[in-house]
């Protein structure tokens, strides 16, 4: 049976959000991973925390791999991602939302792929269109109706990690064309394309970037502008959760490993 997934953190998910929740551990090719399963709407939704359970796990230690196999293994075919990032536009403002169609990568030293070569077959994947433009079209559609701020489009920068950047090199990846700045979409949503996964990200702004912000980041400011938000977030993605058939195919089929 087809299923959705939802990748998030704490702030996003809420217990009443699904029925029949269960606990579960899957084990991967990549390594362990834990998630929580439940149905919404008649729906088979699988809940995944992105930095473990508990926020154990910092962006550069993340076992994306296993994260997205273990999905493609349970049968998921859409997933729903929410991020949290910092902004380089001022037009994006803390507690907005970004609906990413594009991104540039910065990431060092991650595993971003399941493409190795260890098959003997090279694979070349198409990235002109990132994020899957119907779940895209979904989620608009659904702020809209729900009156929420959101920008239609934005280029995600993800960088390593885990410190924040330097006013310098925001200016350089403004320039380069970046909107946001985060730490944990690349390499899930390059994997999730290469499995053959619809993927959409909803990023919820919760700071100006280095340079920008008149004052220092810190994590405490991320962590209350995401609670502040989080009943306008988790209405987004339980509407557009109601709004998704994870039997309807797209063109993000990709060249899946098996």
């Amino acid at each position: 049976m087809a299923r959705l997934a939802l990748i998030g953190g704490t702030g996003v998910y809420d217990p009443d959000m699904l029925q029949d929740i269960r606990e579960e551990t899957v084990a991967t090719a990549y390594g362990m991973v834990d998630i929580t399963l439940g149905s919404f709407q008649g729906v088979e939704v699988i809940f995944m925390q992105r930095h473990g359970r508990g926020h154990t796990l910092p962006p550069h230690k993340i076992n994306y791999r296993a994260n997205i196999w273990a999905l493609k293994q349970l049968g998921v075919t859409k997933i729903l991602a929410t991020s949290a990032v910092g902004s380089l536009d001022t037009s994006m403002e803390p507690g907005h939302l970004v609906l990413l169609d594009q991104f540039l990568d910065f990431t060092k030293n991650r595993p971003f792929t399941f493409f190795d070569g260890e098959s003997g077959q090279v694979v070349h994947t198409d990235f002109t269109e990132p994020y899957c433009a119907d779940m895209r079209d979904t989620i608009a559609e659904a702020a809209e109706g729900l009156k929420l701020p959101i920008h239609p489009r934005g280029c995600y920068v993800c960088v390593e990690g885990p410190r924040y950047e330097t006013p310098a090199e925001i200016v350089a990846y403004s320039r380069l064309g970046g909107d946001v700045v985060g730490m944990t979409n690349v390499p899930e949503v390059v994997l999730a394309r290469e499995a053959g996964l619809c993927y959409a990200v909803i990023a919820m702004v919760t700071n100006f970037a280095a340079g920008i912000s008149p004052t220092p980041l810190t994590h405490t400011e991320v962590v209350q502008v995401m609670q502040t938000n989080a009943d306008s977030i988790r209405s987004l993605v339980m509407t557009v959760l109601g709004r998704l058939d994870p039997e309807e195919s797209c063109s993000c089929s990709g060249t899946s490993p098996q």
